[in-house]
């Protein structure tokens, strides 16, 4: 159990670095892409895990589509909907929530304060390495971002079901 626990966030963790560097090196995103079926192989592939994917992934990139169309993001190539980077990121996070960020569903203030200080920073780095601006400055940004996934975190384990036995 422990070790498909460190196997997760091991995935997530290569995962989310092909992507924010593949937004500039499009030929990362097969890695990203790998890392999610290796997740799918080998820590979960039941129904309840895709339904979990799709539910979280579409939250994500509506709410970043809303956040891109209201100025908070500024794309490289300007665009109407995410870029596929970003939208593998959000495959790739949800991975995550019913395995290695299970231990942040309750009580529901863990996930919380993990939302208001690891989204904003996991954005603002990928938001570096990725080119992406941040029109309204980087702390404008940064308290937005707190203030959403400060709320976001405890809907997003919501939608996605009770962690994987």
């Amino acid at each position: 159990m422990r070790g498909r626990l460190l196997l997760n966030a091991g995935l997530f963790q290569i995962g989310w670095f092909a992507c924010v560097l593949g937004a500039q090196r499009p030929w990362l995103l097969l890695i990203a892409m790998t890392c999610l079926a290796i997740h799918l192989l080998w820590i979960s592939n039941t129904p309840d895990e895709w339904r979990c994917l799709f539910k979280v992934s579409a939250c994500g990139w509506v709410l970043d589509s809303a956040l891109l169309h209201l100025g908070v993001f500024q794309f490289l190539r300007a665009t109407l909907v995410l870029p596929l980077w970003l939208a593998i990121l959000w495959l790739l996070f949800a991975t995550t929530l019913r395995h290695s960020l299970s231990w942040t569903r309750r009580p529901w203030w863990l996930g919380s304060l993990l939302g208001a200080v690891g989204g904003p920073l996991s954005y603002w780095g990928g938001a570096n390495l990725a080119d992406v601006g941040l029109p309204l400055g980087v702390w404008p940004s940064v308290l937005i971002l707190a203030l959403i996934w400060a709320m976001l975190m405890p809907a997003l384990h919501w939608m996605a079901g009770q962690p994987a036995r």
